[in-house]
């Protein structure tokens, strides 16, 4: 009897601590490299900075980023909703992973890939710092279509 009062006890210590320890997701647009739509929260981290980070990007359904590359490996799981992940130079989603919520992969560092949410989807990316993604096609960066108007 002794025992069990000492667990729940614990328990609930543990659990108090955890949400002690989880703040409130703060989101707002995702940086003017990702195509319009998607959303970012930081969770960790300085992305801008040579450091680790860890992100979350929410995706409307559809939303694609094409084919493009980073100079770290970029590590991504899939929180909620399902993501289609491929490699390669162009955007061929006949040949893409499908990512369900809880799934993983793992982007090597310079290699080409590709994604599109099937449905609202929510990612979370850790990688190392700084951030840089660089399209396949320079014509593809939505910065550069935004000078182009």
């Amino acid at each position: 009897m002794r025992f069990g009062s000492m667990l729940v006890l614990v328990l609930a210590l543990l659990t108090r601590a955890a949400a002690a320890q989880a703040p409130a997701i703060k989101w707002g647009p995702a940086p003017p490299v990702f195509p319009a739509g998607a959303k970012l929260a930081v969770l960790q981290g300085d992305p801008s900075k040579q450091e680790l980070f860890t992100v979350r990007l929410d995706f409307p359904p559809g939303y694609t980023i094409p084919a493009h590359f980073h100079p770290t490996d970029e590590h991504v799981t899939v929180i909620s909703g399902t993501l289609l992940v491929g490699m390669g130079d162009k955007a061929d989603f006949t040949h893409a992973t499908v990512l369900p919520a809880g799934g993983f992969i793992t982007a090597p560092a310079n290699a080409n890939h590709f994604a599109r949410a099937r449905g609202h989807t929510i990612v979370q990316v850790h990688a190392m710092g700084p951030f840089a993604l660089t399209y396949v096609n320079p014509a593809d960066n939505p910065q550069q279509k935004a000078a182009g108007r």
